[in-house]
C-alpha cells in the first residue's frame, strides 16, 4: 500500500497551514496519493484551534514582542505553541481501509505510528487511556496541558498534541511532536486574566507535560527524528512511503491560501 511522503522543512505558519488544506483538497479530488508530512517553523508559532477566541485564549502583545506568529488552523483543539518539534500530518481519506469510522478509533491507529516512532527512539511512550474532558478551572488554553484518549504520553506526562478534522470525505490529523518544551515562554503567550492562578498552572506544567530533551537530556536532531517517525509509520500502518514533493497546484493553492486566508486577521482572530 504506497502513500506519499513529503518532508517540507521549515516554514512559517501560514504556509504550513496552507499546505496541510492544499494536500487535502487534491486529495480529495483523487489527485494525490494518502500524504505523511514532516514540517518545523520558523518563527515559532501559536495555532489556534478552529473554534477558540483569540482575544481570549492568546496574548497578542506578548506573541509579537517575542517575534511568535498567530494563525487559526483547520483542526479544533486548544492553543499549539510550535517551536522545537517535529510536526506531523496525515492527510487520507475517510474511506480507506485503515481508517475507521470514528476519529478515537482513527486517532489510536495513527498513534500506533507515533508510538513506533518514539520506540525507535528508545523511549517507553504509551497511548493514554483517558477520556478528554472539559475546560475547567485550573488548566489553560494550552493543548499539552491534558493528554486525550489515545494520545502519546511517557510517565504519564503529554508529548504528542493532535488533533483532527474531517472534511469533503477527507481526514487530516497533525500533531506536534516535542523535542523540546519552553515552558516560560509557552506561558507568556497564553492569556489568562487571574495571574496568580495562571502561575499555579505554570509550576505544574511539566508534571502534565514533557518533551524528548526533558526525558533524556538532550534534544535530537531534525534527522534522526524524521528517520525514527518515517519507519515508525511505515512498520505500524504496514505501508510503503514513496518519497515526493508538492505539485505545482498544490503549491500554488497554498500561496493562495496564505493570501487571502492563512495570513489574514478576518481567518486568525474573527471569532
Amino acid at each position: 500500500m504506497k502513500w506519499r511522503f513529503i518532508n517540507t522543512g521549515i516554514n512559517n505558519g501560514a504556509m504550513n497551514m496552507a499546505i496541510d488544506e492544499a494536500i487535502m483538497t487534491y486529495h480529495a479530488q483523487g489527485l494525490v496519493l494518502p500524504t505523511l508530512r514532516f514540517y518545523g517553523w520558523n518563527p515559532a508559532t501559536v495555532t489556534l484551534g478552529y473554534f477558540q477566541r483569540a482575544e481570549r485564549e492568546v496574548d497578542k502583545d506578548q506573541c509579537e514582542a517575542l517575534g511568535i506568529d498567530i494563525v487559526r488552523r483547520l483542526t479544533g483543539g486548544r492553543a499549539v505553541l510550535h517551536d522545537e518539534e517535529l510536526t506531523y500530518s496525515v492527510i487520507i481519506s475517510e474511506d480507506h481501509s485503515l481508517m475507521p469510522n470514528t476519529v478515537t478509533e482513527s486517532y489510536k491507529v495513527l498513534s500506533q505510528a507515533l508510538l513506533e516512532g518514539f520506540h525507535n527512539l528508545g523511549l517507553e511512550a504509551e497511548l493514554a487511556k483517558v477520556i478528554k474532558s472539559s475546560h475547567k478551572a485550573g488548566t489553560s488554553s494550552a493543548c499539552f496541558d491534558a493528554p486525550s484518549t489515545y494520545e502519546l504520553v511517557i510517565d504519564g506526562k503529554k508529548i504528542v498534541g493532535s488533533a483532527q478534522v474531517r472534511k469533503n470525505g477527507v481526514i487530516l490529523q497533525h500533531g506536534s511532536i516535542l523535542n523540546h518544551l519552553d515552558v516560560n515562554k509557552l506561558f507568556h503567550t497564553i492569556k489568562m486574566d487571574n495571574l496568580k492562578l495562571k502561575e499555579r498552572i505554570k509550576s505544574s506544567f511539566l508534571n502534565k507535560a514533557t518533551s524528548i530533551n526533558h526525558v533524556t537530556g538532550k534534544k535530537c536532531s531534525w534527522e534522526v527524528l524524521c528517520h525514527a517517525f518515517y519507519d515508525g509509520f511505515q512498520k505500524a500502518l504496514n505501508i510503503e512511503l514513496e518519497a515526493g514533493s508538492l505539485t505545482p497546484e498544490e503549491i500554488q493553492l497554498a500561496q493562495e491560501l496564505v493570501k487571502t486566508k492563512y495570513s489574514t486577521d478576518e481567518w486568525n482572530y474573527k471569532r
